[in-house]
């Protein structure tokens, strides 16, 4: 379905538009390109992938530009088929304590983003969420709830037949840009103990391929309009530091140092209220699009009493991970192996 196709990755020098590339660039794709404001890190990607991927690597283009510039959007559209759209503020701490960035790149960035990909004919557009925007009680989580709304709301004015806008809402990606496993793995090496918040707090882990996978269901089976979630398994933080101390120095040392700004003890990637008109796909949920409009008078006399059984799905009431469940999930990915390798050097 790529075949010949131009992909545009929006914040592409990160973690989710390298696994893209590296996922994509030796099928028969015709043009990725990879959209973002540093220079240095698309230099970076550009001489990475020139020498492990000579024969694909022209297939990558690099624009710079910013989301939060619409003009410089659109000259990176034109002849765009598809767009996964991954440009996003996302440290907590940093957001709470700079909101109005947030907006700027979350909120009007995406705004943007979907702007442009209506007018230049796109046909789908898949934006990257986070189980923070699901009862977001910090900066950064209630910048991509409103992102969510800015999605679905752009999905109700345009025809679905030209332009197919879908949202993905997942939990945190293992050994991402920014991620709290590459912190502590450095700690490791450098003999200091790991650095924990709170032992008990539970969060969503899932694979940066994992990530793509569900970008790619909602690519395949998502309607125009739709949140798609993936059922992810969990585990405590103490649970996670310990399977990384197992992996690379068992006698590491576990240090709590407290909740930072804006934390939850737990996440929701499926609240109780999408729970109403949410559909179980098995791996996923999808919700829909909420079609009805602003009269809401025909509704009271035509009501719509049926709820769906389904209950928030969240990071303390999924299937949570013991500490070697997380070993062998770490061990799945390409960077722990190389840490492991060069540790063991």
């Amino acid at each position: 379905m790529f075949k010949g196709k131009t992909l545009l990755i929006t914040g592409g020098t990160g973690s989710f538009g390298n696994a893209v590339l590296n996922r994509f660039l030796k099928t028969d794709i015709g043009e990725i390109r990879i959209f973002s404001r540093d220079e240095k890190k698309q230099d970076d990607m550009r001489h990475e992938f020139q020498a492990k991927m000579p024969e694909v690597s022209d297939k990558i283009k690099f624009f710079i530009g910013d989301v939060r510039d619409l003009s410089s959007v659109k000259n990176a559209m034109h002849g765009v088929d598809y767009i996964f759209h991954a440009a996003a503020l996302k440290q907590v701490p940093s957001c709470e304590f700079f909101p109005i960035e947030a907006v700027k790149t979350n909120v009007l960035g995406t705004e943007n983003v979907l702007t442009a990909a209506i007018e230049e004919g796109v046909k789908t557009v898949i934006c990257l969420s986070t189980d923070k925007a699901a009862y977001p009680v910090n900066a950064m989580g209630t910048s991509k709830a409103m992102m969510e709304k800015v999605i679905v709301a752009k999905s109700r004015t345009v025809n679905p037949e030209k332009t197919k806008i879908c949202c993905t809402r997942y939990g945190n990606v293992m050994c991402s840009r920014g991620s709290v496993i590459p912190l502590w793995i450095e700690q490791i090496k450098n003999n200091e103990p790991i650095t924990i918040t709170e032992p008990s707090m539970t969060r969503f882990i899932m694979s940066l391929d994992e990530a793509v996978d569900l970008v790619l269901f909602a690519f395949e089976n998502g309607t125009s309009g739709d949140i798609l979630v993936q059922k992810a398994p969990a585990c405590t933080i103490e649970t996670l530091a310990k399977a990384v101390a197992e992996l690379f120095n068992k006698n590491t040392e576990i240090k709590v140092i407290g909740i930072r700004h804006g934390e939850k003890m737990y996440e929701t990637l499926l609240t109780n209220e999408e729970c109403a008109h949410a559909y179980d796909m098995g791996d996923f949920y999808r919700v829909p699009c909420d079609k009805r409009d602003l009269n809401y008078d025909k509704y009271f006399k035509d009501g719509d009493t049926e709820r769906n059984p389904l209950t928030e799905f969240n990071s303390n009431n999924t299937e949570l991970l013991n500490v070697e469940e997380v070993k062998q999930k770490l061990l799945t990915l390409a960077y722990i192996r190389e840490e492991l390798e060069n540790l063991n050097k």
